[in-house]
Order: structure tokens, then C-alpha cells, then sequence
């Protein structure tokens, strides 16, 4: 799970940006200052920092400075002054990236998925609601609880957390999985399978709002 340090005042901004990513299946740190900021960063690991401009108690820019020279960490700054001019010094720092306030949630957590990818640093933990799919450790987990999947149910879970929000049609599940337990996978087989997986992560089976059933053209998970 990535871990992202974001230093910032406006207690608004941390409670709302910190639960969304919280569900998006990242761990977020708060630091209100630099001197917080820089207790943390020595104490702790992060992989991303987001950082506001301006900190009660120093400068956002030449912390952004200390950070990439110390500690080799990307950084996106988050700010109110989205003028050229402070772009261009932000990015001249060595920060991956600028967003100016307000931003929506979902452009933030795009561009922070693009630094972490381009730094080699992607987050391997994809939220599905409630569950969160670790691709490093081949596992899944509902309500921080461990879900007992075999091979199969995982491999099909797994399909359906990298394809969030796409339309998969019954061929491409087989194409994906027909190997996953070293044995031939029919559509028959299939549908026992999502029916049992959908036992083991549904809250309603019977009326299931996870994986979804698109009648006559396949499933979705949103």
C-alpha cells in the first residue's frame, strides 16, 4: 500500500482528500508544517508527498527543496496560486507535478497514480469499496478481514479490480482465468465460481453490489 505524506493546514482539505484516498486503497499521513512535515519524513516511509504552498510556519517551495535532496521523494504540490509563474518555480524545484485549488478528487488521484507509476512506485492496493485487492501479496481483504479465496476465485477478483468500472463480457473472464487453477475453465464453471466469490464478498449475495451482472452482455465492478 503507497504511502502519502500530505503536509497541509486546511483541516477541511486533509479530512475530505484523506478519506478519499483512504478508499482508493492508500495510507495518508498529516503534517501541518515544515517542522512536522520534517519529523515525519525522518522517522518515517512514504512514497508521494503533496504539499501546500504556503505553511504556517515556512515556505512550501523551499521545503519541496529539502525534500527532493534529502529524501529523493516525489512531490505534488497542491496550491491556491496556479499562476505560470509559480508553476514553472514549482516544477523548476524538482516537483513532479502542480494542481491548483480546488481540484476534484478524482484528477488528483489520477496524476498521483501517473507519479507513482513513472517513479516506480505504483500502488499494488486496488479498492474495491470494502475490499482491497493486494496484488504484491496475492490476497484480499473485507473490512481489514482476510477473505478465504482459492486460486480461481482470487484470479477473477483480481480480473475484475484491474478492469474497475469496464464492461467484461463472460469470454473475457475465460480468457483471463482458464489457466488459473491449471484446469480448463467453461462457462459453466465460471458461473459457480463468481457465485461462490460473490458469497465470500458480498454483503447480499442475492442482490449483489459489487460485481454486477449486465444481463446478456457480462459483469461490471464499480
Amino acid at each position: 500500500m503507497a504511502r502519502i505524506l500530505l503536509i497541509e493546514d486546511d483541516e477541511s482539505i486533509v479530512s475530505s482528500l484523506s478519506a478519499f484516498l483512504a478508499a482508493e486503497g492508500f495510507e495518508t499521513e498529516r503534517a501541518d508544517g515544515r517542522r512536522a512535515a520534517l519529523r515525519l519524513l525522518g522517522e518515517e516511509t512514504f512514497d508521494l508527498v503533496l504539499l501546500d504552498v504556503l505553511l504556517r510556519d515556512g515556505d512550501g517551495f523551499s521545503l519541496c527543496r529539502e525534500i527532493r535532496e534529502r529524501y529523493l521523494l516525489p512531490v505534488i504540490f497542491l496550491t491556491a496560486s496556479g499562476d505560470e509563474g509559480s508553476t514553472v518555480s514549482g516544477l523548476e524545484l524538482g516537483a513532479e507535478d502542480y494542481v491548483a485549488k480546488p481540484f476534484r478528487p478524482r484528477e488528483l488521484l489520477s496524476r498521483i497514480r501517473g507519479v507513482l507509476r513513472r517513479c516506480g512506485k505504483e500502488n499494488r492496493v486496488i479498492a474495491l469499496g470494502r475490499i482491497f485487492v493486494d496484488t504484491d501479496r496475492g490476497a484480499a481483504t473485507k473490512d481489514g478481514e482476510p477473505l478465504p479465496l482459492s486460486a480461481l476465485e482470487y484470479r477473477i477478483l483480481l480480473t475484475f479490480a484491474q478492469n474497475k468500472g469496464k464492461l467484461l463480457s463472460r469470454e473475457r473472464l475465460l480468457d483471463e482465468i482458464w489457466d488459473a487453477a491449471g484446469d480448463f475453465v467453461n462457462d459453466n464453471t465460471l458461473t459457480v465460481y463468481i457465485k461462490r466469490l460473490r458469497e465470500k464478498i458480498e454483503d447480499d449475495p442475492a442482490s449483489p453490489s459489487i460485481i454486477k451482472t449486465v444481463r446478456g452482455l457480462g459483469y461490471r465492478v464499480d
